[in-house]
């Protein structure tokens, strides 16, 4: 048993513990509360704490910062209306989870899905089994739907008219894109631009992919602005905060030469070939003479920028990118160099048919030739042993010295996309002959056309060009002007005048072979061409359908106004001869463009009615004194021809497809021209039997028919 004096001593031994235990806590405690006020006290004086600056984080945390998204430059017209713009598209989604209402408790998911569903497939591009589908998905746990393409790139006025059902749940997504409110338009020249996402900045813009779009991208391209303010925790401004705006900067305006009007009737005119001749690629361009401004110019095949269709078909501008092998037009350059250089003597004879050089024979396109004829009668019958006899008289030093002068090799910066350099053989006697008639010689349509202008301008050869100038977004300041440029002077006024004359005689004497290019009211200075196709391995076809067919025209002949150059390469369809096509067609985009006066009045033009409801469009087409014609039972316009802001006169009436089922039209007194136009827009095979206007239609007026239906049409004076 512990005595008193053991317990006593362990009382005390207790007691000294505690005091010091107490005396470590009190000064561990201590140290732990110095820290504390030390740390508050450095980040108080230093405002940092590990490495980050505290006021810089609580200025993030209330601050509000976005991006101010610049506009792109718009391509324009001759007449500053817009060829290409910015816009909006949408995508669309659905909410369908019951969960979703907004504060006061409302619905915000899809509440009537049956309702929602028609309103959709009235609308997209979706039918009502699949809209439904969408709106009930298997996991009913989703809390929103999306309707794959249909619900992709849908333009303002069909979300203003899904809008207007006032349907809860629905849900648009805008997103920048670019206009292109004429479609097939000069597509590879005005070009096509696409959302493209920065690397770096992680910003999504419009980046120029092809023609203009691309070459001019870093004029386009605006400059995004930024907007930054502090808010509280209620989104309420506040007073004290640094607010900061820097205005976007929008990007400049790119100005071409194109001539709207001139430029839908040479795209129409270009159908008709199209489904005339049927050839594997038409190249047309049109061209004032003494400025080198290029005011219409198409190619086939084409594609529409706003829905992408025809993109796949060719890439490249065919009318810079392209090398081909011009044929007879050629002629026109070597018989100005003989000229040119005193080596021509028009009425010397040689015989026509064949000519032997060295191993190798040059034939005419008639093998048995004319018998013995004059060197002129030989240029307006397109003779080739005519001009190898020509080229053989200057001599191959003198050709090759005027095909340089005419810089027929040479890339002339066309201002779209980069230009092909020509290519020649010209090593052997033989291939020196075959260039004279454009064989063995490979050059673009616009190195054709600039040595063209030589002829019609008496010497003075000017580069073509389809920019006029390049302003600011508000088009106040001219950034870049792109003036009349001369190039060289490869001939003397004299030679060019004499070949004037030679071109006339191709068209108008009784033996010429252009004689499908004479205009009513017009004195026209033109040649022909038709060369043969090399294939892949570099032998040439045979056979009606292995050509390249051609044609210069500058008129009026003794001053030319206008130059207009064509290629349609190996036409498949030769039961008409090519040259009357081309004749017939593109005379009246010549005739348009010199019939065209300059004048302060605006020319009344068709209005844009694709996707507007019917009684809306026709009731535009009647404010304008504008005739129209219905082409199925539908609400909504889906086609239109002519396209908007074609010139009234272009045609008779307009023509409307709406959705839904087609139905034909009475076509009693239409003209055959007329009725291609309808078979164009709507897919029907036609054909035709007799003379005059139609009397009568194998589809009766009213009934309903499908694309590629066959139509039979009787036509009578």
């Amino acid at each position: 048993m512990m005595n008193k004096q053991d317990k006593q001593y362990n009382q005390n031994l207790a007691e000294r513990n505690r005091r010091n235990f107490g005396k470590i806590f009190f000064i561990f405690v201590s140290i732990i509360f110095i820290m504390i006020i030390c740390s508050f006290a450095f980040k108080a004086i230093f405002k940092t704490a590990n490495g980050v600056n505290l006021a810089d984080k609580t200025k993030l945390l209330y601050n509000r910062s976005s991006v101010i998204q610049a506009h792109r430059g718009k391509i324009v017209d001759k007449n500053n209306e817009p060829l290409a713009e910015d816009t909006n598209t949408y995508s669309l989604y659905a909410v369908i989870s019951k969960k979703q209402k907004s504060i006061a408790g409302k619905p915000e998911y899809v509440q009537d899905k049956s309702k929602t569903a028609k309103v959709l497939s009235d609308n997209l591009p979706i039918s009502y089994k699949a809209a439904y589908k969408a709106l009930n998905p298997k996991n009913k746990s989703a809390y929103q739907v999306e309707f794959g393409n249909a619900g992709n790139n849908i333009g303002l006025m069909t979300k203003k008219k899904i809008e207007s059902q006032h349907l809860t749940g629905l849900n648009f997504v805008a997103k920048p894109a670019r206009l292109y409110p004429n479609g097939v338009f000069a597509s590879h020249i005005v070009g096509l631009a696409s959302l493209i996402q920065n690397a770096k900045t992680k910003e999504t813009n419009l980046v120029g992919q092809m023609g203009i779009e691309n070459t001019f991208n870093k004029f386009l391209t605006g400059k995004n602005g930024f907007k930054s303010s502090q808010e509280d925790n209620y989104g309420y401004k506040i007073p004290s905060g640094n607010d900061e705006e820097k205005a976007a900067k929008n990007g400049d305006n790119v100005h071409t030469t194109i001539n709207s009007s001139l430029e839908i009737l040479l795209e129409n005119q270009m159908n008709k070939v199209q489904q005339q001749a049927n050839p594997k690629s038409i190249n047309a361009i049109l061209m004032d003479a003494k400025t080198g401004n290029i005011v219409a110019a198409a190619q086939r095949p084409s594609f529409n920028p706003e829905t992408g269709k025809g993109l796949g078909d060719v890439w490249r501008d065919s009318l810079s990118q392209d090398l081909y092998e011009p044929g007879s037009t050629m002629k026109v350059f070597s018989l100005a160099s003989a000229i040119d250089s005193g080596h021509y003597n028009g009425n010397q004879t040689y015989q026509s048919g064949r000519f032997q050089i060295g191993d190798a024979v040059v034939p005419d396109w008639n093998p048995a030739g004319w018998g013995t004829i004059s060197f002129n009668q030989g240029f307006a019958m397109s003779s080739n042993v005519a001009m190898a006899h020509v080229e053989q008289i200057m001599g191959a030093s003198t050709w090759r010295k005027y095909i340089d002068r005419f810089q027929l090799l040479k890339n002339n910066s066309s201002q779209v996309d980069a230009q092909a350099r020509g290519k020649i053989q010209f090593k052997e006697p033989i291939e020196q002959a075959n260039t004279a008639f454009g064989q063995g010689v490979q050059v673009t349509a616009l190195q054709m056309l600039q040595g063209f202008t030589a002829i019609a301008n008496n010497g003075e050869m000017i580069q073509p060009h389809f920019i006029s100038k390049i302003t600011s977004s508000n088009n106040k300041k001219v950034i870049k002007n792109y003036p009349t440029k001369v190039v060289g002077h490869p001939i003397k006024a004299s030679t060019a005048k004499s070949v004037r004359k030679h071109m006339q005689d191709a068209v108008y004497k009784s033996y010429a072979v252009g004689q499908d290019f004479k205009m009513d009211g017009y004195r026209v200075a033109a040649k022909t061409g038709t060369a043969q196709v090399a294939d892949n391995t570099g032998h040439y076809g045979n056979g009606n359908q292995s050509y390249l067919y051609s044609v210069i025209e500058m008129v009026p002949a003794d001053k030319p106004r206008y130059i207009m150059y064509v290629t349609v390469k190996q036409p498949q369809n030769v039961s008409t001869p090519t040259t009357k096509i081309m004749g017939d067609n593109f005379n009246v985009v010549m005739r348009k463009a010199l019939e065209d006066k300059p004048t302060n009045a605006k020319a009344v033009k068709i209005p844009k009615v694709v996707g507007n409801p019917l009684s809306e469009a026709q009731n535009k087409l009647n404010s304008k004194g504008i005739q129209n014609v219905v082409v199925g039972k539908g609400k909504t316009v889906v086609k239109q021809n002519p396209a908007a802001d074609a010139p009234k006169d272009l045609s008779r009436r307009v023509m409307l497809v709406t959705d839904g089922r087609m139905t034909m039209p009475d076509l009693s007194g239409w003209t055959r021209e007329e009725i291609e136009d309808f078979a164009s827009l709507t897919n029907v095979k036609v054909a035709f039997n007799g003379e005059g206007n139609a009397s009568d239609q194998s589809i009766k007026p009213g009934e309903e028919f499908d694309e590629h239906a066959q139509l039979d049409v009787k036509l009578t004076k």
